[in-house]
């Protein structure tokens, strides 16, 4: 697998971790253009697109869940403003 498809990939595999929807699939024209649709069989949700608006799409879908921060985070935080 090239790693454009493999960046793509990823994407898709983030996005099915936030929504809990694994039915999301992702395909590639033959001009090595990528699109994603909600299970095989369906229509596409957006139109081909080139491999960083595919993964902006993608991402843009559902917000990534907040980052968590620990106490120690926070300290550390903390010293570096002093």
């Amino acid at each position: 697998m090239s790693g454009r498809a493999t960046k793509a990939t990823s994407a898709v595999d983030r996005l099915k971790r936030r929504t809990g929807n694994q039915k999301y699939s992702m395909s590639v024209t033959g001009s090595g253009h990528f699109f994603l649709s909600e299970g095989a069989g369906n229509p596409p949700l957006c139109a081909p697109m080139e491999l960083d608006d595919f993964v902006a799409f993608v991402n843009g879908i559902e917000p990534p869940a907040p980052k968590r921060v620990s106490k120690l985070d926070i300290a550390f935080e903390k010293q570096l403003k002093k």
